[in-house]
């Protein structure tokens, strides 16, 4: 069994931020794959798919950012998935936008969500980095907490779009065809 964790904050307010593109990654797949039915359940939503013939998880926690390895901890004790077979969707502002790329392993980088998830689970996990760039005048937190524009979001539907490809191989551990996809302009 795969769990693949959105990171994000919950609320109407946040949801087009660029620090939601976790959410909005595991959105696209849930719709993609035949809608998963959320249920509210360990302080997250938890959707239940088969996707390229596998079982798989899917996890948005609602924990707010800064507290997401609370939910991520939870579920994998509870289902008793393994770590290397989880998957994170994450923004990441170190990368421009329209780019997206996976890594195994590593540190936070200043990501508040992802170093609450090593503290609690480890960083032996998947991670899918999709990027919204770094902000040219504002302080990082605004940034990432503020909207994409119309023409952003144009380019980050792309991005999203590259994830739900590669969510496909991901799942069956075909981490080369993954970044193929991820590298295509």
């Amino acid at each position: 069994m795969k769990l693949i964790i959105g990171l994000g904050n919950p609320g109407t307010r946040y949801m087009r931020t660029r620090h939601n593109a976790g959410f909005m990654a595991i959105d696209l797949v849930a719709s993609e794959f035949n809608n998963a039915k959320w249920q509210n359940k360990f302080e997250c939503l938890i959707g239940f798919q088969t996707i390229q013939q596998k079982k798989v998880i899917l996890l948005k926690p609602l924990t707010y950012m800064n507290l997401s390895g609370i939910a991520a901890q939870t579920v994998l004790s509870f289902y008793k998935i393994a770590m290397t077979d989880t998957i994170i969707f994450h923004d990441d502002i170190d990368l421009p936008l329209g780019t997206v790329k996976l890594k195994i392993g590593g540190g936070h980088a200043g990501h508040n969500g992802l170093r609450s998830i090593n503290e609690a689970i480890g960083q032996n996990y998947i991670r899918v980095r999709i990027g919204v760039s770094r902000p040219k005048e504002d302080g990082v937190a605004k940034y990432v907490l503020s909207n994409f524009s119309d023409e952003e979001a144009i380019i980050l539907n792309q991005s999203l779009s590259k994830c739900y490809l590669g969510i496909k191989h991901l799942i069956k551990d075909e981490h080369e065809k993954c970044r193929k996809i991820f590298s295509k302009d």
